[in-house]
């Protein structure tokens, strides 16, 4: 695909602004929401991306933007992976080939790309707080304007989107909450709330009639106002009939669906009776993600997040050699083969966190909690003092979302928990809000908490191993990416709080890093080495604890030494050794590369490590740099 062949869309390219699609005619809509969908499975082809979801809305935003008037009116998209269509209806669709490209359009909504997004989003379950945040502002303002939360029912399983319910119930006027429900978050729905939703699809023949008798009513001159209060009494009855356990009237919202989310005469009717409401409501509407798109549509799982890929046959590409996902999806198997107390946790993520082999051979010792993070980290520790060994899989960036269930209810209580951190340092493309640089400065300094950094496969199981052995919590943390070439120093048995050496040939300066960062250290050695000066190579495998005296006696033999870290440099483990060498080997030069107090906008890992000064190139300049220092102080 070439930009060129993005242009052969008649209507989608003379979009600017969402007034254009409120002028098309009706009998235009279904073509727009062709071209729409060719667009985005040929762009997510060529760029990955979000594609089943995005999918599944393109009726709903197309009938949103013809019915609400952005930006006097707001939409806020929760987690923010679902608005590509928004984002071609609102001026962007000269450059929705960008998507996810360095420098091109973010893959979530952003404030700064443009006025029709108005809170950025990237993390599940925001969407209701945010939407009745704004919407609170506005009224303080004196500004009129309805505002529209749109969020999946996976995203309900999230607790902050209840407590939002529960706050805005009692006084959210004009809040509009949209309710997408295709029956998936990112792997199938389970647990009680996905059920409760079903039971109210059964309610669509109440919501057609009830439609129909309201505006049938409106219309009766005189007697219509006080009729529509005397039916809003009996439907209530009614309702109780209906819907006696109905969540969202019990919590203060008016209830309306389910509706078929791609039928868009429908969901405009109804939208635009919505819109005259001066009460919070709900509205239920039934998707189906991957729609327009049979590969999707049959593996919505995998068409969830994906790289670019095939159209014709769906294939992705992958990984040249084994990634980091699927050594720990390994080695965690055959722990779980030779010990029955192992039991694996995700957080709606079985197949990003590498766990689907494990829910196979092993389906009673699997719990998928839902998009739920802090309740898994708590379920764990339940079941660490039951007795059993739980192995948490969590990507890092929504880790930072159980902080205090880490610390209070597994750390503190010496619980063994195994906590296996996914997309730990750059992660590619899905930029700011998924980096999972915060993890060493948030968890670092919890009392008792371990912190490992396997460099390849083999040690993911050496120190899987390690981790279940010991008697209170540990943390492993690895990149998104292919597992570096095995050496025989990888294989080397663990010593707790000491690394290893993977090169060490006698030369001046040396490398210590973090086994996330072994891949660049170990290109930067090569090319130091073409050019006629090599360095030596610690894989410190421990950012917690770390053997001082060891570490100490280690490096007292080197001039210089550089610390490399894939994570903040603030708080971090590079810095804190850096200063440690200062302290005790004063005569040894020293430097911490790591990401500085920025937030790292999308790109390839290359491109994000580059910008942070941590690519090869940075690396082999700072050991050339303190080679430097060293021969002038010298000849001072």
């Amino acid at each position: 695909m070439v930009y060129s062949d993005l242009m052969n869309r008649p209507l989608l390219s003379g979009i600017q602004t969402p007034a254009d699609v409120k002028k098309l005619p009706s009998h235009q809509l279904r073509t727009l929401a062709e071209e729409i969908r060719k667009t985005i499975i040929e762009v997510v082809g060529s760029n990955g991306g979000h594609l089943s979801s995005n999918l599944g809305v393109v009726e709903l935003t197309i009938a949103l933007h013809r019915v609400f008037d952005c930006p006097a009116d707001s939409i806020v998209w929760d987690v923010g992976h679902q608005c590509y269509t928004h984002k071609l209806l609102t001026g962007r669709y000269d450059r929705f080939h960008t998507i996810r490209k360095q420098d091109g359009l973010s893959g979530f909504p952003k404030k700064e790309e443009s006025p029709y997004d108005v809170f950025d989003t990237g993390h599940s379950s925001t969407s209701i707080s945010a939407a009745y945040g704004i919407l609170a502002a506005r009224r303080l303002a004196g500004r009129e304007g309805k505002v529209v939360a749109v969020i999946g029912d996976g995203a309900l399983t999230g607790g902050m989107a209840l407590e939002a319910l529960s706050h805005a119930g009692d006084d959210g006027k004009d809040l509009v909450v949209i309710l997408n429900d295709n029956k998936m978050s990112i792997a199938p729905n389970t647990g009680a709330l996905s059920h409760y939703l079903s039971r109210l699809t059964m309610g669509a023949g109440y919501q057609r009639f009830r439609h129909r008798f309201d505006r049938a009513v409106e219309i009766i001159p005189v007697l219509g106002p006080w009729l529509t209060r005397a039916v809003n009494r009996v439907k209530r009855g009614l309702k109780g009939l209906l819907f006696k356990d109905n969540l969202f009237v019990d919590l203060g919202f008016e209830y309306v669906g389910p509706l078929n989310g791609h039928n868009m005469e429908e969901l405009e009717k109804v939208l635009r009776d919505v819109k005259k409401l001066t009460r919070p409501v709900v509205v239920h509407v039934l998707t189906r993600k991957g729609k327009g798109y049979s590969l999707a549509e049959s593996d919505p799982s995998t068409f969830h997040g994906i790289g670019p890929f095939c159209i014709s046959d769906g294939k992705v590409e992958k990984f040249d050699t084994m990634s980091f996902t699927e050594a720990f999806g390994g080695a965690l198997l055959e722990q779980a083969d030779r010990r029955q107390d192992i039991v694996a946790i995700t957080a709606a993520m079985a197949k990003g966190t590498g766990l689907v082999p494990f829910q196979h051979r092993y389906p009673s010792r699997f719990f998928d909690t839902g998009i739920a993070e802090q309740h898994a980290v708590t379920f764990a520790g339940g079941l660490a003092a039951g007795g059993r060994r739980p192995v948490v899989a969590i990507y890092s960036t929504f880790m930072q979302r159980a902080v205090d269930q880490v610390i209070h209810d597994v750390a503190l209580q010496e619980l063994p928990v195994v906590f296996a951190m996914d997309r730990s340092g750059a992660v590619p493309d899905d930029g700011e809000t998924h980096q999972g640089l915060y993890d060493i400065a948030l968890f670092r300094p919890v009392p008792g908490l371990s912190i490992l950094t396997p460099a390849s496969a083999r040690e993911m199981s050496i120190m899987l191993d390690w981790a279940l052995e010991q008697d209170r919590s540990v943390m492993l943390r690895y990149p998104k990416g292919s597992c570096p070439t095995e050496t025989e120093a990888f294989s080397a048995p663990l010593e707790t709080g000491r690394g290893v050496f993977v090169a060490r040939e006698g030369c001046d300066v040396l490398v210590a890093c973090t086994g996330g960062m072994y891949g660049e250290v170990h290109e930067a050695a090569n090319m130091l080495a073409r050019s006629g000066g090599g360095v030596d190579v610690l894989n410190l495998r421990f950012v917690k604890p770390v053997d001082e005296l060891w570490l100490a006696e280690s490096l007292a033999g080197y001039q210089a030494v550089v610390f490399v870290e894939d994570g903040m440099k603030t708080g971090g483990i590079a810095e804190y050794l850096a200063s440690l060498v200062r302290e005790r080997l004063p005569l040894v030069r020293v430097s911490a590369l790591a990401f500085d107090e920025l937030y790292y906008p999308q790109g390839t890992r290359s491109q994000i490590l580059t910008s942070a000064g941590l690519s090869p190139a940075h690396i082999a300049d700072e050991v050339l740099r303190l080679r430097d220092l060293i021969r002038s102080e010298k000849f001072a």
